[in-house]
């Protein structure tokens, strides 16, 4: 089927990028996948730089601070109540409490007792947001405008995909929410049209990951420190990463992968806050923690050279035709369709083998390939992408992050937070639900943007020609400008990809 160019333009922006802005339709038209192809050309593109902005171990030394901190004030208060309870089951005498309160010049000094008591007081803790709370929120806010800033969104979207495809969750203990958007800044941005295995590499050694899946406490059970503490192996983050990350789910490997697995990457951890405060929260290499000798993965063996063994175990998942076929299965759903065209997944898995795991590469060929832009428009966008391509239509940069954040909280997608490991669902079945907590979105937007943008217009910067004659006619009898901004916003043309 031959479409118009402007339909063309507005499918790619809807498709493959982050939904049309004010003009881009238009600006695309001439050659809609030329210019997705040319965004991957752009230096710098997909990087956010802003020096403000802090880096993991810089984040983690500060959450460290900040928690320290917490936990003194804690101990002096419970040590302030305990000095009070005690003063208040000693005993006393009027008289003692009268010789108390005099001065040498027979003052009462009854003002000044009571303004000691009241210092002696245990301390109310900050009401205002942590530390690590603000690395995020700040993390946040420069995530979501360097979306609202894309031209046209599709190494965004990219960087969305490998994020979630290599997540870690906010919510975990041990200072991870501080280091979250640095994490998808340091692992995934710089190697977003990289080569696949130098992601997975960046990834697997941030410390963001092994804390979320337990391995900076891993220690191989015949280690120095295994013998020494008791103390054995975390398989977390060795599952996830031949179930996840590269291999997939029940292909080539066995449990008995997973275990062997776990011990090569016994010694990945960070450096100790309380021993190095210049350095910690870093990646390193523990030799103490690591399991002594040779081990086999997916049925090849790997001698022990430290940390060399896991990088090498690493490097051939990288390059492994399962995990070709694993992310190239991922790609397709995550951009084009829940049950995508087994010749796209096909395409997209050779690409990856014969290229070496070439991103770009894979980009490339996922924009090029036919069965991308002739499958129909049937896929829910996921809440993030939603979101944001309301905010892009409406012309709305949020001088507060907070809202946003709370709009993806409601509809079940929290910022880098998902709900296991796997990560958030690209399948439109799982966020169908969630279409009436999107009105209550929608509506909110649309109150707050109504008097500042023609709901007609709208019409023609988000959808353009992709606007179906009752999707116009709707708008246009709406009885208010937030009805009308409403009702297209949850239009059916403008949530599907």
């Amino acid at each position: 089927m031959v479409r118009d160019p402007k339909t063309e333009a507005a499918l790619a922006l809807h498709r493959f990028g982050l939904g049309p802005r004010l003009g881009s339709i238009a600006a695309i038209a001439a050659d809609p996948r030329g210019a997705l192809l040319s965004e991957l050309d752009r230096p710098g593109i997909g990087r956010i730089t802003d020096s403000d902005l802090l880096s993991s171990s810089e984040a983690a030394r500060a959450a460290f601070d900040f928690r320290q901190e917490r936990k003194a004030q804690r101990l002096a208060n419970q040590e302030l109540e305990r000095q009070r309870q005690a003063n208040a089951s000693a005993p006393s005498t009027s008289s003692a409490a009268a010789m108390a309160n005099a001065a040498p010049d027979g003052k009462d000094n009854t003002m000044d007792a009571k303004a000691a008591s009241a210092a002696a007081q245990p301390q109310k803790p900050n009401v205002g947001p942590g530390i690590p709370q603000q690395i995020f929120l700040e993390e946040a806010k420069a995530r979501i405008n360097a979306a609202l800033g894309a031209d046209l969104g599709f190494v965004d979207r990219l960087v969305w995909f490998w994020s979630n495809h290599f997540c870690i969750s906010a919510d975990k203990g041990g200072g991870v929410r501080a280091l979250a958007g640095a994490y998808e800044r340091e692992t995934i941005r710089p190697h977003v049209l990289g080569h696949f295995g130098d992601m997975l590499l960046a990834v697997e050694s941030h410390p963001a990951m092994l804390l979320y899946l337990d391995n900076a406490r891993s220690i191989g059970p015949n280690s120095i420190a295994g013998i020494n503490q008791h103390k054995g192996l975390n398989e977390n983050l060795a599952r996830e990463i031949l179930e996840l990350h590269t291999l997939g789910v029940r292909t080539v490997y066995t449990q008995e992968d997973v275990t062997n697995f776990a011990k090569v990457i016994t010694g990945w951890t960070m450096v100790p806050f309380k021993q190095d405060a210049a350095h910690g929260g870093e990646f390193m290499f523990n030799p103490r923690l690591h399991e002594p000798g040779p081990q086999t993965v997916v049925g090849k063996p790997y001698p022990d050279l430290g940390l060399e063994q896991g990088r090498a175990v690493l490097a051939d998942l990288a390059r492994h035709p399962a995990t070709a076929q694993h992310v190239a299965g991922k790609l397709a759903r995550y951009f084009v369709a829940d049950q995508p065209p087994q010749t796209l997944v096909d395409r997209l898995a050779k690409s990856f083998l014969d290229t070496n795991g070439d991103l770009k590469e894979l980009a490339r060929t996922l924009l090029t390939a036919p069965e991308a832009w002739t499958a129909a428009r049937t896929k829910l966008k996921p809440p993030g992408e939603w979101i944001v391509a309301a905010l892009r239509a409406t012309g709305v940069t949020p001088p507060d992050i907070r809202p946003v954040i709370q709009a993806h909280n409601m509809l079940g997608a929290p910022l880098w937070r998902p709900p296991a490991p796997k990560g958030f669902s690209a399948d439109s079945a799982d966020w169908i639900d969630g279409l009436s907590e999107r009105l209550d979105v929608a509506n909110e937007l649309a109150r707050r943007v109504a008097s500042l943008v023609d709901p007609q217009g709208v019409v023609d910067i988000a959808l353009g020609p992709l606007a179906s004659a009752e999707t116009r006619q709707a708008i246009a009898r709406a009885e208010s400008r937030p009805q009308a901004l409403a009702l297209l916003l949850m239009a059916s043309e403008f949530q599907r990809s």
